[in-house]
């Protein structure tokens, strides 16, 4: 019998109760679900509630007796699902690897990477988490295990790759890696006056690398709207080290990543003086060009080193909202970024990306155009009417919303941007008749 607890996703929003249940592969099937079903969830890093079960049964998995396995002539890594990407990289990276795809936090499970099929600053060139997964093993509801990968019962692969753990619990995947030569990146830093200035920058020079990304200053209004910084970047080898960073050299696979001390519970900082304030710093520290050679962490996780970060928004939580239109959608990005401004209510935590093909995940959220994702602190009155505002003019123009972000969309919202969502439901309901797996977003957004 596991323990009554309180949940939320890491906005800190929409609170429910659940029986969470620690268990072994070995002993998942014989995990009581109830009638409200049950549901994996690893770090509880989903920003809204698609790790939660009001009501029901939420599993932790306990790992094995040998969680992470390396082939370093394949390249390749064996692991249980709820190993996290902190303790992957910490083996890894001394071998000279690296995941080959990671999302903004390596606090995040491989399972639930796989679950949310996650993106990162290299999906023009990398695609997703899911597209290096050569095979994964899963427990369906009525207990048996399956492996499966892009030849092996493939539909029930893509529909589980950013399935949202709806079709049954990963235990375990193989995916490849990235071979590396250093601890470091070798990034180029760009600082750009304006939103049209930043579309053309990333538009004309992101296929030269690997890595992209730009912050934007959603809180500057007037002829600087969307003022960015951009960054962009690859893996950096040993000769770039010995011209860029040479004191790096001494120990140039070295992983030991530091972390700040948490973050105590606070009154909501993240007002409208202090973001603009943040802002107008970050952009002005910023060089207008620069080359520098940041540790792996301080690139691709640099939220990592403040603990508990998202309690800087308060008691209300916060919603991070994520999107995708194509690229020809260009004046629906531009409108989109004109109405947060005027809104006013977007933190310091504001990410312009541009993506590659489409995933084979039937749920998989990236398509070939522009992401943006922003966070909006929670409670404030008219929030719900923006957003709906926002939602529409997204899916008009062939856009979609994240389901690992999303903690507010509706089930027409989410049917529009996902067309193949009816097929998806027939491949879970085939290998999950009765409902066994379900979550307080499944219950929402009509995902059963």
């Amino acid at each position: 019998m596991g323990d009554r607890q309180l949940l939320t996703g890491w906005g800190r929003t929409s609170v429910t109760s659940a029986n969470v249940e620690s268990v072994g592969v070995d002993n998942l099937a014989a995990v009581e679900s109830g009638n409200r079903g049950a549901i994996a969830r690893g770090l509880g890093r989903a920003y809204g509630d698609p790790a939660q079960n009001a009501g029901g049964t939420v599993i932790r998995l306990r790992p094995s007796a040998n969680p992470v396995w390396i082939d370093t002539a394949s390249a390749t890594a064996t692991v249980d699902a709820g190993v996290s990407f902190d303790d992957l990289l910490r083996r890894i990276v001394p071998h000279g690897f690296f995941v080959p795809v990671t999302p903004g936090t390596r606090f995040i499970t491989v399972g639930g990477a796989i679950a949310s099929d996650v993106h990162g600053k290299g999906h023009h060139r990398d695609l997703t988490f899911g597209h290096h997964v050569r095979s994964l093993d899963i427990v369906l509801a009525d207990g048996s295990e399956r492996t499966v990968g892009p030849d092996i019962e493939s539909h029930l692969f893509w529909a589980t790759v950013g399935g949202m753990g709806l079709t049954g619990v990963i235990t375990r995947a193989t995916f490849n890696l990235l071979r590396i030569e250093t601890n470091r990146c070798l990034v180029e830093t760009q600082r750009l006056p304006d939103l049209d200035a930043l579309i053309a920058a990333m538009s004309d020079g992101d296929a030269d690398h690997r890595y992209s990304v730009a912050w934007v200053d959603l809180a500057k209004k007037g002829s600087t709207v969307g003022r960015s910084v951009l960054e962009r970047g690859d893996h950096a080898t040993l000769e770039d080290l010995a011209e860029h960073a040479p004191k790096a050299l001494r120990d140039p696979l070295g992983f030991m990543p530091g972390s700040l001390l948490s973050v105590p519970p606070v009154p909501n900082v993240m007002n409208r003086l202090a973001v603009r304030t943040f802002n107008e710093l970050w952009f002005r520290k910023s060089p207008k060009q620069h080359i520098g050679t940041p540790t792996l962490t301080g690139f691709f996780h640099p939220l990592d080193g403040i603990g508990d970060w998202n309690r800087f928004y308060g008691a209300n939580g916060f919603l991070q909202y994520q999107f995708v239109v194509p690229f020809q959608a260009v004046d629906t990005l531009r409108d989109i970024v004109d109405r947060v401004v005027a809104n006013g209510n977007a933190s310091v935590i504001s990410v312009l990306k541009r993506f590659g093909a489409k995933s084979g995940g039937f749920l998989s959220f990236p398509k070939p155009g522009w992401t943006l994702t922003f966070d909006l602190a929670a409670g404030v009155p008219g929030l719900g009417l923006f957003l709906a505002e926002l939602d529409q003019l997204i899916v008009d123009a062939g856009g979609r919303h994240y389901l690992a972000k999303d903690s507010h969309t509706t089930p027409d919202i989410i049917r529009a941007g996902y067309p193949r969502l009816d097929a998806w439901k027939t491949i879970r309901r085939n290998v999950d008749p009765d409902g066994r797996w379900v979550s307080d977003q499944a219950r929402r957004l009509d995902l059963l």
